[in-house]
């Protein structure tokens, strides 16, 4: 690890670099996450980069975005290869805050965002934009940047985001970066590594599904009927379990139900393959 990026675990040490900085006068991108990093997080480090002075990167697994059940004790943590990737990309600074400091024994404040955070993701885990927002605010107000990066993926969560910062003043830009993918189109994410061979190859499907559900009704094809046939195909290449497979307007997440698109759309996937959730989402453009 070269001595140029620096690594805060407290606040203090957070707030001093920041403030040095600004000083400067240089500008700060920031890209949150829960560690166990990829090269999907990387293409949000490099485009940080590219907006920005200077890159913050934090690593926290947070408690209050899971569900009881959930994989809070068992999400992968990988502190170590983390590091050792965020420098090899150029990050300039990486937070890491002690246990029990984003939330102390005293913590009596919530966060919900209404509108683009209600349905899709909060039919099934009902509390988890609630941990989301609220962690997010927090790390905000800590690393106070000038832009924050999030992915594409996390569709809901992007729009859900890009709505509290609006809503709550925060003079801060939020980029959605791309989707990263496999080479056979698979999503990229720190839960894929729980996939052996055989699921992993079920996984992978999941793009090819949407994809052909996303052509049909481009051209022309009723969204329920598109729908229902995308939702056969995934438990026939052996998905479990499906939560949603929706279509909703690409800004305000509003319902598409019905009828042969006139608009640009977005279509949501979230289905369960081998014990791993899944979520994915993909553009919609009619002719």
């Amino acid at each position: 690890m070269n001595n140029n990026m620096i690594i805060a675990r407290s606040e203090r040490a957070l707030r001093g670099q920041i403030w040095e900085w600004r000083g400067l006068g240089e500008t700060i991108a920031f890209v949150p996450t829960m560690g166990a990093l990829h090269a999907g997080h990387m293409s949000l480090v490099e485009m940080a980069k590219r907006e920005a002075d200077k890159v913050v990167v934090s690593i926290f697994v947070n408690p209050t975005q899971f569900a009881e059940g959930e994989d809070l004790d068992s999400y992968p943590r990988t502190e170590e290869a983390d590091l050792a990737l965020l420098d090899a990309h150029g990050a300039d600074l990486i937070y890491i805050p002690k246990d029990g400091s984003m939330y102390n024994a005293h913590h009596a404040t919530s966060i919900k965002v209404g509108g683009v955070a209600d349905g899709l993701e909060t039919d099934h885990r009902p509390t988890f934009f609630d941990g989301v927002s609220l962690v997010v605010t927090k790390l905000l107000n800590r690393v106070a940047p000038d832009i924050a990066v999030f992915g594409e993926k996390d569709y809901q969560q992007l729009a859900t985001i890009r709505r509290l910062v609006e809503d709550l003043d925060m003079p801060i830009q939020i980029l959605g970066a791309p989707i990263a993918r496999d080479d056979h189109g698979l999503a990229l994410s720190s839960r894929n590594q729980y996939f052996d061979a055989e699921g992993l190859a079920i996984a992978r499907r999941l793009n090819e599904i949407m994809r052909h559900c996303a052509l049909q009704m481009e051209r022309g094809e009723n969204v329920d009927v598109a729908r229902d046939i995308a939702a056969k195909a995934l438990l026939t290449a052996g998905f479990s379990g499906i939560d949603y497979i929706e279509v909703r307007s690409p800004n305000s997440l509003t319902v598409l139900e019905g009828g042969i698109l006139n608009g640009p759309a977005r279509l949501l996937v979230a289905a369960h393959c081998r014990g791993v959730r899944l979520i994915d989402n993909f553009p919609v453009e009619p002719h």
